[in-house]
């Protein structure tokens, strides 16, 4: 069967019969021997994308403003024949490409790991049985089976008496859902809405219809919020830099220096002092906390989503399976026409398909007795659930060939089909609020005798959802790191102020109904609605678009929000929200339009990483304002010391030396431990701007202090004496990365991680090495090494010090201006709960 391959359009206008004869297949499938012979033949079911060349991407770590300036740098060292100083920028234009590619894959790597766990997966029948493959290895031929929910896998011909509703808007432009019916073809890349059919795979990989949109990870996200802060930082160091160098360059100039030797000095000063390393140490340190985050098996799809996570202070959290296990358990039945407990029990499971492993189903046919039972009946027609109809169907005839219909579903719905009287339903309403005011959720079940025969409302089953044993005090945990949990679910009120209640959240629970008008917009509210929505504690029998509505309405009110969700009708709150959440065992569209997937039930993975983005968060803090302060401390000390004293107080070489051995350590930042902030962090360029500038400037008076002691107490030639104030750069340097990274005391926990400090040993040693033997460099002797230690660590505490003043009367202004507000919404709104 192999052989049969044949063209894209080579089916068109078949029928389903004849489609199958064409694939060589069958409704029952392949064998799974075939299907293995098929994907060697065809490939694997995926869109093969353009990879870039690996030359061409390391070459083009020798383009931009950057490289541009060490490579003037070098083209000017050669110039005035400075063959030392045109090595020695090679050299440091070649490390900068060697380690922004080596981290750029390192970060590529580790996403393409993650981006395989999310696979699409596919329902497919081998060998006569029904099983879960990855949609990698479907081959045409196949017979899947697609229910509301999925991405459809391939493109694929649908056949059976059932129906199909897909949305492929992305693929057409058709803004409405189409249904499908046999012989109808569905395409890969679309959302099945409602209603499932079985199909033949078609068409796989390259050769679907629309190839491109078949895609499931989400690769093309916005800029974040602190990725925008970082790319701001940069451009200001860039034109600090800048400024400050031209300022150089015009006043040696008058001096009377040689323009290229001031430039080539001052191209290379601009290099040291601007972060060249900045691309490597975020997407390194981006890339090591999601794989951290999916060893807690919580996926990211998009890196920068990361940092977003960090600062999300609302979390919209559906109920079943994030805050309940998702296990449904049969309570007691309430039996109207059924003989017993187990005759309504046994019509429930004859309306069921353990096939689809849908929750309620697999509760029902639990609580069966005697489940070989089912064996008796031999089913003709099935009609799953629908968010339309409200209930499944099945048709089957027993042992003695009498044929009879089951129905399940809402109570309501079932009720109506019964014609049930007054007195039924009045008994019916008063256990479903029973089972309602005890989180129990309710089910109707009916039968009727064919051809002719009238619906017997059967009874009532409980079913009850218990919560997880670890959502209580993830909920407090939530509450400890400053983020308020909404329940949204599309449960009834009275069910959903149960759970709450059970789990300590607060039980101001209002259904839709309470919050929106029926004739107003959910996505564009009226301010009374908004205030409702924020004030409320939980939102019960949601729609989509609710959903949706209630995100908007808090991100306007300044709340970082992430939403879980589960099903497809869960993807425009999903992509809305700061941060979209989907659930373990959620369908492949909700996992497409999320940030973040879960592959372990309930929320505690969502609090985990919430810590980790945290910590990743005060990394990037740390490097931020590490960064800005050595660049005011080099480039203002060398603009002071020239414009004092008329001489280069360092030389290009030992520039050059400064800015590889400062680099190497800053890359380490990704793995050091660090303090986790209790609250939702958010970008403090003040904060950031204020301190990095008191340390900045304390580190020019601290090096021109030591100029002075050099200058005028120490006997010290003009090349001892750069050698001297190189040191002492490195030295103060890495002493700043260790104050920075501590919001108190340098000494006290969280101490660097070991992997940090070892880095800064080994190139302090390095630096100290280099001067002492003189190695490209003049020597100084090695008791003035130990001055240059003995200076630095002095200073240190003053640094520290200053820090910690500066973050102290920082906080206070934050603390005066937080209860400020506090008091302004309290006058604004009285009755507003606390």
């Amino acid at each position: 069967m192999a052989g049969n391959h044949t063209a894209p359009d080579s089916f068109e206008g078949l029928s389903v019969d004849q489609t199958l004869d064409r694939l060589g297949s069958a409704v029952h499938g392949l064998s799974q021997a075939e299907a293995e012979s098929r994907l060697a033949q065809f490939g694997p079911n995926t869109v093969t994308e353009k990879q870039e060349s690996v030359l061409l991407k390391f070459l083009g770590y020798f383009w931009g403003p950057i490289p541009w300036m060490i490579e003037a740098a070098a083209v000017l060292s050669g110039i005035v024949g400075h063959w030392a100083d045109l090595v020695i920028v090679l050299i440091m234009l070649l490390f900068n490409a060697i380690i922004g590619f080596w981290q750029e894959r390192q970060a590529a790597n580790a996403l393409e790991t993650l981006k395989k766990e999310l696979a699409l997966s596919a329902r497919v029948v081998r060998d006569n049985d029904w099983r879960q493959i990855d949609a990698a290895d479907l081959v045409p031929g196949d017979v899947i089976r697609v229910r509301a929910g999925d991405v459809i896998p391939a493109d694929a011909r649908v056949f059976g008496q059932d129906f199909l509703s897909v949305d492929q808007s992305a693929l057409t432009g058709e803004s409405l859902p189409v249904t499908k019916q046999e012989g109808d073809d569905i395409y890969a890349g679309a959302v099945a809405k409602q209603g499932e059919m079985e199909a033949v795979v078609v068409k796989t990989g390259m050769d679907t219809k629309f190839a491109r949109t078949a895609r499931l990870v989400a690769t093309a996200g916005r800029v974040s919020h602190f990725q925008k802060a970082v790319l701001t930082i940069s451009d200001y160091l860039i034109f600090l830099s800048l400024g400050l160098a031209a300022a150089l360059v015009l006043t040696q100039l008058l001096r009377g220096d040689s323009f290229f030797t001031i430039f080539q000095f001052v191209l290379i000063l601009v290099v040291a002092a601007i972060p060249a390393a900045m691309p490597a140490v975020l997407s390194v340190t981006m890339a090591l906390g999601a794989v951290a985050l999916s060893r807690r098996k919580a996926i990211v799809s998009r890196l920068e989503s990361i940092e977003e996570i960090a600062g999300i202070d609302l979390l919209c959290s559906d109920k079943t399976g994030t805050l309940t296990q998702n296990q449904l358990t049969l309570g007691r039945p309430v039996v109207f026409a059924a003989d017993d407990d187990q005759d309504l029990i046994l019509a429930a499971a004859l309306a069921s398909n353990v096939a689809n492993r849908d929750a309620i189903d697999l509760a029902v046919v639990g609580a069966l007795t005697d489940q070989k039972g089912l064996d008796d009946y031999r089913p003709a027609k099935f009609v799953p659930f629908d968010p339309v109809h409200k209930r499944t169907e099945a048709t089957l005839t027993d042992r003695d060939g009498r044929e009879f219909q089951v129905s399940k579903g809402a109570p309501q719905v079932i009720m109506d089909l019964c014609g049930l009287d007054d007195e039924g339903r009045s008994r019916a309403r008063s256990r479903i609020d029973d089972f309602a005011a005890r989180g129990n959720r309710a089910l109707g079940v009916a039968r009727r005798r064919l051809p002719d025969g009238a619906w017997l409302f059967l009874g009532l089953l409980p079913l009850y959802d218990p919560p997880r044993e670890d959502s209580a005090s993830t909920i407090r945990r939530a509450a400890e790191h400053g983020i308020d949990v909404k329940m949204v679910t599309g449960d009834n009120a009275a069910i959903a102020r149960e759970i709450s209640g059970q789990l300590g959240l607060k039980t101001n629970v209002l259904s839709a109904e309470q919050v929106f008008s029926r004739e107003e917009d959910p996505g564009n509210p009226s301010p009374a609605t908004a205030e409702k929505i924020e004030r409320a504690e939980g939102f019960a029998q949601v729609w989509p678009e609710h959903k949706y509505g209630i995100v908007k309405v808090l991100q306007k009110r300044g709340h970082y929000v992430a939403m879980t969700g589960d099903g497809v009708n869960d993807a425009p709150a999903l992509k809305q929200a700061d941060v979209g959440i989907a659930v373990s065992g959620a369908t492949d569209a909700a996992r497409a339009a999320a940030d973040l997937i879960l592959t372990a039930p309930g929320l505690s993975v969502i609090i985990q990483a919430v810590e980790q983005a945290r910590r990743i968060f005060e990394r990037m803090n740390t490097y931020a304002v590490y960064r800005i302060t050595e660049t005011i401390r080099i480039m203002f000390f060398v603009a002071l010391a020239m414009a004092v004293f008329n001489f280069y107080p360092i030389n290009t070489i030992l520039i050059i030396l400064l800015a590889l051995l400062n680099d190497l350590p800053i890359l380490t930042i990704a793995y050091d431990r660090t303090w986790l902030d209790p609250r939702p962090v958010r970008w403090n360029m003040r904060r950031v701007l204020t301190v990095s500038t008191v340390l900045g400037l304390i580190g020019v008076v601290e090096t021109f202090g030591l100029l002075l002691i050099a200058k005028f107490l120490l006997d010290l030639s003009l090349g001892q004496l750069q050698s001297f104030i190189y040191l002492k750069l490195a030295v103060a340097g890495h002493f700043t990365l260790f104050i920075v990274r501590s919001r108190g005391p340098f000494w006290q926990r969280p101490f660097p991680a070991p992997v940090l400090v070892l880095a800064v040993l080994g190139t302090q040693t390095a630096a100290a090495l280099i001067v002492g033997f003189g190695l490209i460099v003049a020597a100084i002797p090695w008791s003035l090494v130990g001055l240059v230690w003995a200076y630095c660590l002095a200073w240190v505490l003053i640094e520290d010090w200053a820090k910690i003043q500066v973050l102290r009367h920082l906080e206070l202004r934050g603390e005066r201006h937080r209860r400020f507000l506090d008091r302004l919404q309290r006058a604004l709104h009285p009755h507003a709960s606390p």
